[in-house]
């Protein structure tokens, strides 16, 4: 059972948070914690109710206003929640994909843990937004097997919920064998297996991988590839098996391993915030000692600070 942190709030009413928007984006110095107060305790239904009575009411556009209005990494986060889930994954990977160097760890992050339905959505969102196709742009901005990888994925046509036995241990053969030969073709059938078996199917397969070659599957990928390529599949596999477990692990690297990638931990914080944020947190509590509400708290400062912790939600605890 997964559950984010943030809810829709009740009695809400979008026409008197707008106001209050508005008089906080007005004054002289900008009112954040006005801004962090509405923005991170309404659900992303009732934030997009809000941009639409501002707009009636003011004839100006939220996010043009939050824009003009903050800078550095406050500005992303009260700008990021205010997209829609789709289109705020459209926009972070047109900018993995466009901006001045590729960014393959946020293109591995959201396409290694979305569904078909929101593979599709975001697609969608992607077209109208920048009027390009997002499997075009990610065969001209990457190469190799990654490249294969992510556009396979980017289809979105993973079997959903059917598992077949019978065909488990076959396909453990073939990933098996893939981890010894790593030509060009294995590597092929290797990535068509994770990305279009259910995960039902991959659970039973990677099973049946333990016990042909007695070793577990993100370890023999590690060993065998390399590069963005091997980052990929065990994202996928990782995803597969757990995606609470996955994000912690994406949020403690980005946290301690680079300084505090700030772009990663508001992109996690933002996606995840209404589907598994809460379990994340556990995830994080559990395997790393620390709660992600600490190390926040540790790195961040200031407004920015505040706004990352309210999204977090953390408990008394966790102080």
């Amino acid at each position: 059972q997964t559950q984010g942190t943030i809810f829709p709030t009740p009695n809400f009413n979008p026409i008197t948070d707008a106001q209050l928007l508005r008089g906080a984006l007005q004054g002289i110095s900008c009112e954040k914690d006005v801004l962090i107060d509405i923005l991170t305790q309404r659900c992303n239904s009732q934030r997009l109710m809000i941009a639409e009575a501002y707009r009636d009411m003011y004839g100006r556009d939220l996010i043009t206003d939050l824009k003009e209005n903050l800078s550095h990494h406050f500005k992303e986060v009260m700008v990021g929640l205010m997209y829609p889930p789709a289109s705020y994954d459209a926009h972070e990977l047109w900018h993995a994909l466009k901006g001045v160097d590729t960014e393959e760890k946020c293109l591995i992050d959201i396409l290694a843990s979305r569904s078909n339905m929101e593979i599709f959505q975001m697609k969608e969102a992607y077209l109208m937004q920048y009027n390009n196709d997002l499997q075009q742009d990610i065969d001209s901005e990457t190469s190799g097997h990654f490249r294969d990888t992510l556009m396979n994925l980017a289809q979105g046509t993973r079997m959903e919920g059917y598992a077949d036995p019978s065909t488990a241990a076959q396909d453990a053969m073939i990933l098996w064998e893939a981890c010894q030969q790593k030509t060009g073709e294995h590597k092929n059938m290797l990535q068509m297996i994770l990305c279009n078996r259910s995960y039902q199917q991959l659970w039973m397969v990677f099973q049946e991988f333990q016990n042909i070659s007695g070793q577990d599957i993100v370890d023999a990928i590690n060993e065998c590839y390399d590069g963005y390529f091997q980052e990929l599949l065990v994202a996928i596999v990782l995803c597969v098996r757990d995606k609470p477990s996955y994000f912690a692990y994406r949020l403690y690297n980005a946290i301690h391993d680079f300084g505090f990638h700030n772009k990663t931990v508001i992109r996690i914080l933002i996606a995840r915030s209404e589907i598994d944020l809460m379990n994340i947190r556990q995830r994080y509590k559990e395997r790393y000692g620390k709660s992600l509400f600490h190390d926040i708290k540790h790195f961040a400062s200031g407004h920015y600070e505040s706004a990352l912790l309210a999204i977090c939600a953390g408990d008394a605890e966790d102080y």
